[in-house]
Parts: structure tokens; sequence; C-alpha cells
């Protein structure tokens, strides 16, 4: 593979580490009973305090957390192992956070009709995640295809 998929490796380990210190964030606000500021916006407290903002007793910001460290846990298995397969799940996981962030954003708008800064920000980079490992995939299928053709023996060598 090529010297640029380490470096995009590597930023989307950053991305989703990001992810997890901003959703980490909010999950403890959540956790503390405090809305944390919002210097952008001004919805910030009607976003985090809707029914949206929780799955039962659970906030989805620990639901975000813990997809943002599932991806990076994954980064780190496929530096230390190289196994390919985790490294597709992960890429193929990110078209979930971007679905559910779509969802979120769309309830912010046109629903709850605030917007929260933090959530923006975890929109963000879920979507920029989603690109990313669309362009992981990419680069995995090319790397696949590459090798199949590798491994076809020309047919006079089979005559041999």
């Amino acid at each position: 593979m090529k010297s640029t998929f380490p470096f995009l490796l590597g930023i989307f380990s950053l991305t989703a580490l990001v992810g997890f210190a901003d959703a980490a964030y909010l999950t403890a606000k959540h956790y503390a009973g405090v809305i944390p500021p919002c210097s952008l916006t001004n919805g910030c407290e009607t976003v985090l305090t809707s029914a949206y903002a929780v799955i039962g007793n659970i906030p989805i910001s620990l639901i975000g957390a813990l997809y943002y460290l599932t991806l990076f846990i994954a980064c780190v298995i496929y530096f230390d192992a190289k196994n390919m397969r985790v490294l597709k799940v992960a890429a193929y996981f990110t078209t979930a956070g971007f679905l559910t962030s779509l969802i979120l954003v769309t309830l912010q708008i046109f629903v709850i009709q605030a917007l929260c800064l933090y959530c923006l920000a975890s929109a963000a980079t879920s979507t920029i995640l989603f690109i990313l490992g669309m362009i992981i995939l990419k680069k995995l299928k090319k790397s696949d295809t590459m090798q199949s053709v590798a491994n076809i023996r020309p047919p006079f060598e089979l005559i041999k």
C-alpha cells in the first residue's frame, strides 16, 4: 500500500480521539448534572435537556463516546496486528455514526429548534470519519484487486 495509507489512518485515529473527547466531556457533564457553556449558539441547554438527549437513562453522548472509542481502538489494533478485517469493520462502522449524526442534527434543527455546539462538533467529526472510512475502504479494495491481479499466472505458464 502507498505511503499515504499510514498518514490516512493516523488522521482517522486522531479524529476518533477528538470525537471521543467531545462525547466524553458531554457525558461527564450529563452525569454531573451540569450543562456545558455554549459560546457560539445558545441552544446547548435546550438540546442537552431534551427528550432526545437520552435513550432511557443513557445519554446519547455516552453512546457516542463508546462509538469513537471503538474506532480508536480498532486503529490501535490495526497498527499493532495489521489486521485488515478490523480496519474494514471500523471503516464500515463509520456509516452508522454518520447516519446517527444526520438524524440527530435533523432533530436539533426541525424538532428541538435549537443547536448545540458540542453536538454539531460531534456531527462534523462523524462526517469526517465517514469520509475517511470510505477512502480507506476504497484503498483497501484497490489493494485487494492489485494483489489478486498479481497472483494470476499467465496461461502459458500453466502449460509448462
